[in-house]
């Protein structure tokens, strides 16, 4: 299987020059899809411009001085996608991965303090051996635990790389959200309700400046007031 995807084809969310070259990284298979997460050659070459070419991003990822999540970058294929944090901690810079207006990816600066956790969407939860609940959070991580607070389309706050539970931000009536996909890609808008469908098609979550989308285009980014910093396009 090829390492490259040709740059016309590649997904829409990368921001990325379509006709500067034939040939574009092509993510390895990991927690997110293809279409959702740019791989880290792109992510420090195109999006960063730390460097201008692969190699050199094999020299940075070679000498561990790149980090997502909290975790050493090892493969320089690896899909980086929402709200991932990237650190570069020996010239203390660091990002939190977003999606603008646009529907492009954007890399926001954040402090080192906020590198230490991220926001995961609860996308399922399931019951485990001994009556635990297991939730499956966006980013393809689980996290086990005995309480039953959690429900599908929460987020969590979690601290990185040890993925304790901070806070959770309810999918409720007043709390803000990101939405992450649609004709309102990267804007946050204040939720009014949700509603429920008992048919398999999605939910429909409501927001208070009359607009609507589907409950999985839906991110909640903090209770009242957003936790994260924003790209600098989006407005409250």
């Amino acid at each position: 299987m090829s390492n490259e995807i040709n740059r016309l084809t590649a997904p829409r969310s990368w921001p990325i020059r379509r006709k500067a070259h034939q040939w574009i990284t092509k993510p390895s298979p990991g927690a997110h899809s293809i279409d959702n997460s740019v791989p880290v050659t792109v992510v420090v070459r195109d999006l960063l411009k730390i460097c201008n070419t692969a190699a050199e991003v094999k020299r940075i990822v070679s000498n561990r001085d790149m980090l997502v999540d909290g975790k050493i970058v090892r493969d320089t294929r690896k899909g980086i996608g929402l709200m991932d944090v990237v650190s570069f901690p020996k010239n203390n810079s660091y990002y939190r991965m977003m999606v603008n207006t646009r529907g492009k990816f954007s890399l926001v600066p954040i402090s080192e303090e906020k590198s230490s956790w991220k926001l995961c969407r609860i996308d399922n939860k399931t019951i485990v051996s001994g009556g635990r609940t297991q939730l499956n959070l966006h980013d393809g991580r689980n996290i086990i635990t005995d309480s039953n607070e959690y429900n599908t389309g929460d987020v969590l706050k979690i601290e990185i790389p040890s993925q304790n539970i901070l806070e959770v931000y309810k999918m409720e009536q007043g709390n803000l959200a990101l939405i992450t996909s649609g004709s309102n890609v990267g804007k946050v808008e204040a939720i009014d309700e949700i509603i429920f469908r008992r048919s398999s098609s999605d939910n429909i979550v409501n927001f208070e400046n009359g607009s609507s989308t589907t409950k999985s285009n839906v991110f909640v980014i903090g209770n009242k007031v957003p936790e994260i910093e924003l790209p600098e396009e989006a407005t409250i």
